[in-house]
């Protein structure tokens, strides 16, 4: 992690190791790249989505097709 913990963080988050069954370093590296996907899933979130694509020629056709004289 690139922040330095104090003491009683440092604690807190060994303890929060131990319960999962880990090492801290693994613990930190754990939580780090889970907040690293959480801010990439917010960001695709609020990407706007693709533009609509034009339908293909032949879904033209048919649909020319379809319609009335």
């Amino acid at each position: 992690m690139t922040k330095q913990l104090t003491e009683g963080q440092r604690s807190y988050e060994q303890k929060r190791a131990a319960k999962a069954g880990v090492s801290l370093d693994k613990w930190l590296d754990m939580r780090e790249r889970e907040k690293r996907e959480e801010t990439r899933a917010r960001e695709q979130a609020a990407k706007p989505p693709d533009p609509p694509r034009k339908p293909g020629f032949i879904s033209r056709l048919i649909d020319l097709g379809h319609k009335p004289l």
